[in-house]
């Protein structure tokens, strides 16, 4: 069977008319073949439909099951042991859950205003690219029998439905009353998902708060006092990001590439993976929910970055990295931290309700000066670390990376910043410790991070500068970090294909 494949028309989309029909040379999408175990389990589906269709150039044996769309090449007979026919006679199939939608696919002319010559169906589909990168593409049936088409056609709607009935998902939006956060950029429904959905367009500031909206309301309906929250119930509505910022941290961390076709398709299939975030909290009191934190020189750094805001992204972020390390020093601090235990349920823990935080006898403690700490509940991929600022973190393993770099010489410290670009270890430094964990508490000794005698343009009446998913929070106190697995949906592929 031929190989090219056809270029999409998003015209097909809109179902505009004048659409015409493929040339008789178009080909397929590249469908995988299947193996001796896929033939094994696609006998033992219920089988929906049957029937024939041209794909491409040639007429196929097309089979509907519950899970997959297979079809094979109709031939004449040939002997056995013919290594050319027994390729041509491959099986191909599609799984349903690739497919996102379908339309009766029709030559119109100019006259013609609502119908025309039946061709068959079109199904539009998701196929893998390259690098986690997904593209759409179309597979088109063709039949010219009407009553044929409209059971196939009928067939594929029904898979498809999605909404109880016209307005039910803005119905729901509307009980939601998040107009409220100004983080949430966008509204609209999944098409493959029962509820509604809640989509940010832009970089990590705007995910993040979006996120952290999401959670808080969730609190607040489930009656939780959201100053103090130990066991934080799971947002309701899934979260879809689309990367459209100056940096684009969570949106590439959980696609494994910062592509917003590959995001937008996700959320158009409607594939949900469960995340693990964190609760930031000081003196019992719930500051916010995040992703990820820097504490030293990544405070700092985010610190001096907002006070050049008339700068572009790029050269702000440039010029305070500068900055930061030509006034480069450490926080006095003591460090205290809960290892992550790996055999225990977190699940179970969760829907019992017991922190792990009352089993003091497992916690550790370390002091001392501290260039930078970073605590990170997912890779945090991104353009300056290809491989994730902490590579070796899940997005829902149930445990952080606690990632410090103690005090050392400007030079040193660079180099250990420059790893990071690099396929080399960046942790191979002997100032620089490591650590899997579920809660950490960071508490500066000195009683504020404003000094008055000293020019640092990081300084502040209001604290300590921490960088929680690219956003400035300042505090003057101990900063509580506990991990809540899998507490918010995001639209994503799944763990093992990214």
């Amino acid at each position: 069977m031929p190989r090219r494949r056809r270029r999409s028309r998003v015209s097909a989309l809109e179902g505009g008319r004048g659409e015409e029909a493929p040339p008789e040379a178009a080909a397929v999408p590249s469908a995988p073949l299947t193996s001796p175990q896929q033939t094994e389990a696609a006998a033992a589906e219920r089988i929906l439909l049957r029937g024939i269709f041209k794909i491409g150039r040639g007429s196929c044996d097309v089979v509907l099951s519950e899970r997959a769309l297979r079809w094979r090449p109709i031939l004449p007979e040939r002997p056995a042991g013919d290594s050319k026919y027994d390729w041509l006679c491959k099986e191909e199939f599609i799984e349903l859950k690739d497919i996102f939608s379908v339309k009766l696919k029709r030559r119109c002319s100019v006259k013609q205003q609502r119908s025309g010559t039946l061709l068959g169906i079109t199904l539009f589909i998701c196929l893998k690219k390259e690098q986690n990168k997904l593209k759409k593409s179309t597979l088109d049936l063709i039949n010219l029998s009407e009553d044929h088409c409209d059971i196939w056609f009928r067939q594929f709607k029904k898979i498809l439905a999605v909404l109880e009935y016209e307005g039910h998902a803005l119905s729901l939006l509307k009980e939601c009353e998040l107009q409220g956060f100004d983080g949430v950029q966008r509204f609209f429904t999944g098409i493959q998902t029962l509820e509604p959905s809640v989509v940010s367009v832009g970089g990590d500031g705007s995910a993040s708060e979006v996120a952290h909206a999401l959670l808080l309301r969730a609190q607040k309906n489930a009656g939780m006092e959201t100053d103090r929250i130990l066991t934080p119930v799971r947002a309701q509505l899934p979260l879809g990001l689309i990367p459209a910022g100056s940096t684009n941290v969570l949106a590439h961390s959980l696609h494994g590439v910062p592509h917003v076709v590959t995001a937008t398709l996700h959320i158009i299939m409607g594939q949900v993976q469960l995340v693990d975030v964190c609760t930031f909290s000081t003196t019992g009191k719930l500051l916010r929910f995040g992703f990820s934190a820097m504490f030293g020189f990544g405070g700092r750094t985010l610190a001096l970055a907002e006070k050049y805001r008339w700068m572009s992204p790029n050269q702000r972020r440039d010029f305070a990295v500068v900055k930061a390390l030509a006034k480069l020093k450490p926080e006095d601090c003591e460090i205290s931290f809960l290892p992550f235990n790996s055999s225990d349920d977190v699940q179970e823990r969760r829907e019992q309700g017991s922190p792990k935080s009352d089993c003091n006898d497992q916690w550790q403690m370390i002091q001392g000066q501290f260039l930078n700490v970073s605590i990170m509940a997912i890779p945090c991929l991104c353009s300056v670390a290809p491989r994730g600022l902490a590579p070796n973190t899940r997005l829902n393993n149930g445990s952080m990376a606690l990632i410090i770099a103690r005090n050392t010489s400007r030079s040193e410290f660079i180099k250990h910043l420059k790893r990071y670009a690099s396929v080399k270890n960046q942790f191979n430094f002997p100032f620089v410790e490591t650590y899997t964990v579920e809660e950490v508490k960071i508490h500066p000794r000195n009683t504020s991070g404003y000094n008055p005698e000293e020019e640092d343009e990081t300084a502040s009446e209001n604290g300590f500068p921490w960088n929680v998913d690219g956003d400035l929070m300042e505090v003057s106190s101990e900063v509580h970090i506990r991990l809540h697995p899998r507490l918010i949906s995001l639209y994503g592929g799944s763990m093992e294909e990214v």
